[in-house]
């Protein structure tokens, strides 16, 4: 499923306009993602939390040339699922 798929599955399911659950979905993200550039982390009960996570600098090799390379420090998002979302099967 890509954001499309997720955008017209919410629209169906609340029989809202696609420009209307675009609109919630773009919230939803934006949401998420202004609180993890503060460093926030985004707890959603029962589906899992939204952390960032720092990672250092290290060496890395270019596979084309096999020269190493210096890999900068930088920080990512994480997605750490609820236990209710583990047992999926």
């Amino acid at each position: 499923m890509n954001k499309s798929d997720l955008i017209k599955s919410i629209a169906d399911a609340n029989a809202i306009k696609l420009t209307e659950a675009t609109r919630l979905v773009d919230a939803v993200f934006d949401t998420i993602t202004d609180h993890l550039r503060k460093g926030d982390q985004v707890a959603i009960s029962g589906f899992g939390t939204f952390v960032t996570k720092s990672r250092a600098a290290r060496d890395g090799r270019n596979p084309a040339t096999g020269m190493t390379i210096k890999i900068p420090a930088r920080t990512t998002a994480a997605f750490k699922p609820a236990a209710a979302m583990k047992d999926l099967k």
